[in-house]
């Protein structure tokens, strides 16, 4: 299985970053998080500092299997101004590479881009207007081909299962919930 890249930024939602790493490690997926920051420590949006596993310029994104934006703000707007994951994100997207976003980032980081032209997709309610050339849905999770987007912080649960399920399968996305007592499938989820 691939590497998979989480980014953070100063001031990003902690519950949508922390959820998703620790989902993802309990599936053994293969997750790094990257500052793209020039230091380690990145401060959330709730004051919770946070040790990423690398700083950008160490990540090898190229071959990764998932690049996943978690929201917060100003942490969405800090990852769009940030013009490697920019170049890296178009690149992944280019080639069907699998892209994930919650809350802000699908709106904030994606669409400007372009990502999400032509597909179905969720954000934090309020940010959807930006998103014209996507069909927003108001659904806490949505799946369209390569791109998962999440609409917020009480759905980050279900949005790291929804990426274990599409690398890993539903059974073992299903196991994994059920071990952390969520017994609800996220497959009613999916768009």
């Amino acid at each position: 299985m691939k590497r998979s890249y989480l980014f953070l930024a100063e001031g990003f939602e902690e519950i949508e970053a922390l959820t998703v790493v620790d989902v993802m490690r309990r599936a053994g997926m293969d997750l790094k998080t990257v500052s793209i920051t020039e230091c380690h420590k990145v401060l959330g949006a709730h004051g919770i500092p946070v040790l990423a596993d690398l700083l950008m310029s160490e990540a090898d994104l190229a071959e990764a299997e998932w690049l996943i934006a978690p929201g917060g703000m100003p942490g969405s707007t800090h990852l769009s101004n940030c013009e490697t994951l920019n170049r890296a994100l178009k690149a992944h997207a280019a080639t069907g590479g699998k892209i994930a976003a919650i809350c802000a980032a699908p709106a904030v980081v994606l669409y400007p881009l372009g990502i999400l032209d032509g597909k179905n997709a969720t954000c934090y309610p309020g940010f959807e207007k930006e998103c014209v050339k996507a069909t927003m849905c108001d659904k806490p999770v949505v799946v369209d081909g390569n791109i998962i987007t999440a609409n917020g912080p009480a759905t980050a649960l279900c949005f790291a299962l929804t990426i274990i399920a599409n690398s890993m399968g539903e059974g073992i996305a299903q196991e994994i919930g059920s071990g952390m007592l969520h017994y609800p499938s996220c497959t009613n989820v999916y768009f």
